[in-house]
């Protein structure tokens, strides 16, 4: 089993959430995608040893997280989520393991977002919130969705893994 390091931070000054809460929920999100062998075979760990995987996840506004969109993927609207899959995107002789840690990179994730979507796709704050951070910790793992297929692969393990919580 894969020891997990994760830091939960919330930067919304105006928007209180439980963030002890989601820190277990999202442990128990991260422990299913991680003890999934065929998931990780799959994932720019395959090939590697660790004990430690580390992450991180900032919650932030609409404005924040649309400067961000715009600074790093000119892209000048705000998103529900950007990751930065600092070792699934790095060269394979540029991925460090550090003490046996091996640090994932950082999602971030605008709570704005997670209301307006969970209203539009008439499901609650929480079932968006762990839907997106499920696709946020993929991508970490190098997943992405180019094609159809692939999206459909990021949608079934997003739905199983936010169901571990809901």
């Amino acid at each position: 089993m894969t020891k997990l390091n994760i830091f939960i931070e919330n930067t919304y000054q105006n928007y209180e959430i439980d963030e002890v809460s989601v820190y277990n929920d999202v442990i128990k999100i991260a422990d299913f995608i991680f003890d999934d062998a065929n998931l990780l075979s799959k994932s720019c760990l395959a090939e590697y040893t660790y004990k430690t995987v580390s992450f991180d996840i900032v919650f932030v506004n609409n404005e924040e997280i649309q400067n961000i969109n715009n600074e790093y993927r000119n892209k000048d609207k705000p998103t529900d989520v950007i990751t930065f899959a600092i070792f699934a995107d790095s060269p394979e002789n540029e991925r460090y393991i550090l003490d046996g840690e091996i640090n994932l990179g950082e999602i971030i994730v605008s709570l704005d977002k997670i209301e307006t979507q969970a209203d539009e796709n008439n499901v609650s704050f929480r079932d968006e919130l762990y839907y997106i951070i499920s696709h946020g910790i993929l991508h970490l793992l190098g997943f992405d969705h180019q094609t159809q297929e692939d999206y459909n692969f990021m949608v079934e393990h997003q739905n199983r893994a936010k169901a571990i919580v809901l």
